[in-house]
């Protein structure tokens, strides 16, 4: 059932014992909207847990509760309603579904979101998941602490490129200001940021080397082998080489996991990414999306970019 606000809001406090999770692949956005929204929750005496189906990336370990994120076998309440945040279909929070049968509420900003939840807020104009648990605390007038704002800053200004990309707004600058004035300093975060460690450099430097141009320079692709050794740390951003190639309207990366499937990210400066994503089960942003294809490298690489160069009314 799709609710307000103000219905997600009553329902939350109808909830005794509650699971928070994200989507697996955790980011900026999915982190510090589930450990803002959970500390309120806390606030108001309830029982909650805070789940991902993965490893919380170094560079968000400095988020205030971090590391009281656990993954779904050491689950240790028995809850009431289960959040999703910021994750468009069921399969995006991995092993977290398969709890107990209890009603799921989901809160995204996702545009391709399926609505697979029992009760769903999804506003695809807010910037980021972590905009709209601000209206939400907002709304219920919640004195906001500066661990609270620490989180949901991160969660915006990752989602939007710090304010660079085509999602923000007004009010994305709006909610910015305010959880300046609670207590963020923009530059630690940003310093968090862009700290990265020495296997990032060596690895977009084997990244850039794959490098490929297709359809006339509109299409540029780069791959990653996928090793054990690779973190979200070292693998984050590199996606945003090829999108920055003049003339480029869609970047695709294609991560290796093994000979059989690729998880594929796209980006673009005015091609719906989302509605590509979304021909292969996965889906996300207008201007940024992923999914994840099965098939050979070659098979995968072949359809995909087919599939992008229809998007942009060309063929190979």
């Amino acid at each position: 059932m799709e609710c307000s606000l103000r219905q997600i809001a009553s329902i939350l406090k109808n909830a005794g014992s509650i699971v928070v999770t994200a989507h697996i692949h955790p980011d900026g956005d999915s982190l510090g909207s589930m450990l803002g929204l959970n500390q309120y929750l806390l606030s108001c005496g309830k029982s909650v847990q805070m789940v991902i189906d993965d490893d919380v990336p170094r560079r968000y370990e400095f988020l205030p509760g971090s590391k009281n994120i656990v993954q779904p076998q050491d689950i240790t309440i028995t809850p009431d309603l289960l959040v999703v945040l910021d994750a468009s279909d069921i399969e995006r929070i991995g092993a977290v579904n398969r709890i107990s049968r209890v009603p799921i509420l989901n809160i995204d900003h996702h545009i391709s979101n399926t609505k697979f939840a029992d009760y769903w807020y999804v506003n695809s104009n807010a910037a980021a998941t972590g905009e709209i648990i601000l209206d939400l605390l907002n709304m219920e007038n919640v004195a906001i602490n500066s661990e609270i704002a620490t989180c949901l800053y991160t969660a915006i200004a990752t989602d939007c490129g710090f304010f660079r990309y085509a999602n923000t707004t007004a009010h994305t600058h709006g909610c910015a200001a305010q959880l300046i004035k609670c207590g963020v300093r923009p530059h630690v975060i940003s310093e968090h940021m862009e700290t990265k460690p020495l296997e990032s450099l060596t690895r977009t430097l084997e990244v850039l080397k794959t490098l490929e141009l297709f359809f006339d320079g509109k299409i540029a692709a780069v791959s990653i082998e996928h090793s054990n050794a690779d973190s979200a740390d070292s693998t984050e951003g590199l996606i945003n080489y090829p999108r920055n190639i003049e003339g480029v309207e869609i970047a695709i990366m294609f991560t290796f996991a093994d000979q059989n499937t690729a998880r594929v990210s796209f980006r673009s400066r005015s091609v719906d990414v989302s509605a590509l994503a979304l021909t292969f089960g996965g889906g996300g942003h207008i201007r940024a999306a992923g999914c994840t294809v099965i098939g050979s490298k070659d098979e995968v690489k072949t359809k995909v970019i087919k599939a992008a160069a229809q998007l942009i009314g060309g063929k190979l």
